[in-house]
């Protein structure tokens, strides 16, 4: 007997088809001329910055070089990271969810310290991978006292297709709000489905924040430490990598993006 269809499930769905499907080639983006029309962002130089991944690595991935930043500047930094990721393989043989647990815990402690943020100053929640929608509520309410007082907040956009980050966004937004504190949103997988000037995407409120070389090396080297993401597992398709060198492409240019 199957399973009746969720709320979840045609948006799981949408995004597996988007995913799948060829992505956005990075030189259509490099030569796009919408980048000089976003204005750009300046990041604190002081006081305290909550950061909301739903996953061990799009913090890296969307907001890494700002995280470098924000590192050197001396801004108190807190990463609250949803879920484990183990569920970014779901079909290996190679591995298990709960070595992914391990795998991806020790890869975010590397990838911090390579941005120069000691990784007693994350924080992991464990919420189910693919099921941060279904705690979103729950997610708001421990997000609120955590981000009381801080000078920013930073969460996946809430546009990224992906449903952790949707929903993530989502709960950032709602507890920053209640809080009066700014969010900002990163997109992460929005460059692989979307194209320039795509009208799905909310460009009148985008802005750039420029990543000088020093924090573009600190981006990459952290992004290195995601190994369990950007090499295959194993021989079988099943342990593919999830961020071929394309994908990490549009990662690794020397602006990063924010929807205020």
């Amino acid at each position: 007997m199957s399973t009746p269809p969720t709320e979840e499930q045609p948006a799981q769905e949408h995004f597996d088809n988007a995913i799948q499907a060829p992505g956005t080639d990075e030189r259509l983006w490099r030569a796009w001329s919408g980048w000089n029309r976003l204005p750009g962002a300046a990041l604190p130089r002081s006081g305290r910055v909550v950061v909301v991944a739903a996953h061990p690595d799009d913090e890296v991935l969307g907001f890494g070089g700002s995280l470098a930043l924000l590192a050197a500047s001396g801004v108190d930094v807190t990463l609250v990271i949803l879920t484990d990721g183990e569920g970014s393989h779901p079909h290996s043989r190679s591995v298990t969810p709960e070595d992914l647990v391990r795998i991806r815990a020790a890869e975010t402690e590397e990838a911090l310290s390579e941005l120069g943020i000691s990784p007693a100053r994350s924080v992991r929640w464990g919420i189910p991978d693919t099921q941060v929608a279904l705690h979103e509520a729950r997610v708001g309410a421990q997000l609120r006292p955590l981000v009381a007082g801080a000078d920013l907040v930073v969460a996946p956009w809430t546009g990224d297709l992906h449903g952790d980050h949707e929903a993530a966004g989502r709960a950032a937004l709602t507890a920053a709000r209640d809080a009066g504190v700014p969010c900002w949103l990163y997109p992460v997988w929005m460059w692989h489905w979307a194209r320039p000037d795509d009208p799905a995407v909310p460009w009148h409120t985008a802005s750039r924040i420029a990543l000088p070389d020093h924090a573009q090396s600190r981006k990459r080297a952290a992004i290195a430490r995601y190994v369990s993401q950007i090499q295959p597992l194993g021989p079988d398709p099943e342990d593919a990598a999830i961020l071929p060198p394309e994908e990490i492409a549009h990662h690794t240019r020397n602006w990063e993006v924010v929807f205020r």
